[in-house]
């Protein structure tokens, strides 16, 4: 059998995208003198389980020093130099070095599945010494999608990483891609869960959504959740896990949980660790 690592171009290890069109690499060479490795760092934001407030896990999230780079403009730049890949392999260095020891929830932008940088084997996902998530947007189109289905199983085969489908909600919601990607998380979007509590139907919908996701065996995490009310709400859906600014702001050092006052207290907030495939 031929692997993706044949099938698809690699980038040559000194990160010179010498194969690339010529054009090409002038939109990439462009992107890369306003956007520089010291630009960037990274910030972690808690993913809490909503039965007793332990830490599943933490989403590492990108930030840019440029003030006019928030992360979708700077992905929105990236993707039209053709540069994902480089940026996406970037973020990772930063991050998965700074949290160490414990599960990590990853973004993949669609366009790194056709860039091949993912799979180098020296991506620093296959080092990282606990669960990694790879999270892809379920609203984006994926041009490619049979390339990027054995892309993503592959890379997760190989570096023992599970995939989660992030944004259900967000927009038209392709519940095939569900079962046709086979995540081992399903990541609700935050317009699915704001003012949650005060929306009877939606509730219902969520719910729905919450006892599919398990039936095909994926977890749920009920992203956005800013409220007491909401948390409660989302509490009631039957949802595993909970992230959001009243659970804990996205920060470095890696943040406590700010467990809701009048939900059930732990006794200490905990490090869930599973072991990997589980």
């Amino acid at each position: 059998m031929v692997s993706l690592d044949e099938k698809l171009t690699l980038p040559p290890a000194s990160n010179r995208l010498s194969d690339a069109p010529s054009a090409s690499r002038m939109a990439q060479g462009g992107f890369w003198e306003l956007v520089k490795p010291s630009d960037l760092s990274a910030v972690f934001q808690p993913i809490v389980s909503l039965k007793d407030g332990a830490i599943f896990a933490y989403e590492a999230l990108v930030r840019c020093s440029i003030p006019t780079f928030s992360p979708p403009v700077l992905f929105e730049h990236a993707a039209e130099a053709r540069a994902t890949g480089r940026l996406g392999r970037m973020i990772r260095e930063i991050a998965l070095p700074l949290c160490g020891g414990i599960p990590v929830f990853v973004n993949l932008h669609p366009n790194e599945l056709e860039e091949g940088w993912i799979v180098r084997p020296d991506d620093p996902i296959y080092f990282h010494d606990h669960d990694v998530y790879l999270e892809i947007t379920e609203s984006a189109p994926l041009t490619h999608f049979e390339l990027c289905q054995r892309v993503l199983r592959e890379v997760c085969g190989r570096a023992g990483a599970h995939l989660v489908v992030d944004d259900l909600g967000a927009g038209y919601s392709n519940l095939n891609l569900i079962a046709d990607l086979e995540p081992h998380v399903v990541k609700l979007d935050r317009k699915l869960v704001q003012n949650l509590h005060s929306k009877p139907r939606q509730q219902k919908v969520v719910q729905m959504v919450v006892r599919l996701c398990e039936e095909l065996g994926a977890s749920v995490v009920a992203e956005g959740i800013e409220t007491m009310d909401e948390f409660n709400a989302v509490c009631d859906t039957g949802a595993n896990y909970g992230q959001g600014y009243l659970l804990g702001r996205p920060a470095f050092p890696l943040p406590a949980v700010t467990w809701p006052r009048t939900a059930p207290q732990p006794t200490e907030p905990r490090r869930v660790r599973f072991a990997r495939g589980a």
